[in-house]
């Protein structure tokens, strides 16, 4: 069962299910979950292994990020892609998963994002893929609200998140084993 905007206000204030929502979203979120904001932008350098037992991500640069005191955007060439995490962080109990779409107009705009399931148990922030897929560049302003993410009750079980990407670190530093 997906989670209503009702119950989702009243896990914000009494578990703090979604730390940083904008005023918008605390007082009048849009269909059945909440809108979330630009914070940061990475650009991935270097090469990355994924292996059986190991991986290690490639290196990132931070090249943008939201302050609420000036603003600032990035224009998007098309076939651009970056890293990008979210002004919000969740702290996902036990029942409830989270599933985060692009809001209709920034695929319009030919952005596509990718993204994954939020497990039950991941505290942090949320990080994922955007790239330009269309043939025009896009300017988008740090702090636009971009991707939705709704919540849905699990039932039957389940396991808590235990990776390690817990608290929303964007790459990893060395090659490790995977849990």
């Amino acid at each position: 069962m997906i989670l209503g905007p009702k119950k989702l206000l009243q896990l914000v204030k009494t578990k703090k299910l979604v730390e940083g929502l904008s005023e918008r979203e605390l007082t009048n979120p849009e269909g059945v979950g909440f809108d979330l904001r630009l914070g940061e932008v990475y650009k991935i350098l270097g090469d990355a292994f994924l292996g059986e037992t190991h991986r290690k991500t490639a290196e990132i640069e931070l090249i943008k990020k939201y302050d609420q005191k000036k603003t600032s955007s990035l224009k998007i060439r098309p076939n651009d892609f970056y890293l990008v995490k979210t002004i919000e962080t969740v702290n996902m109990p036990k029942n409830l998963t989270g599933s985060i779409t692009p809001r209709s107009t920034t695929y319009r705009s030919g952005l596509f994002i990718r993204t994954g399931n939020v497990p039950p148990g991941y505290c942090g922030g949320l990080i994922f893929g955007l790239k330009n897929e269309g043939p025009v560049t896009v300017e988008i302003e740090m702090g636009a609200r971009f991707v939705h993410i709704q919540f849905s009750e699990v039932k039957g079980g389940g396991n808590l998140y235990r990776g390690q990407w817990q608290g929303g670190r964007v790459t990893a530093r060395k090659k490790e084993k995977q849990v």
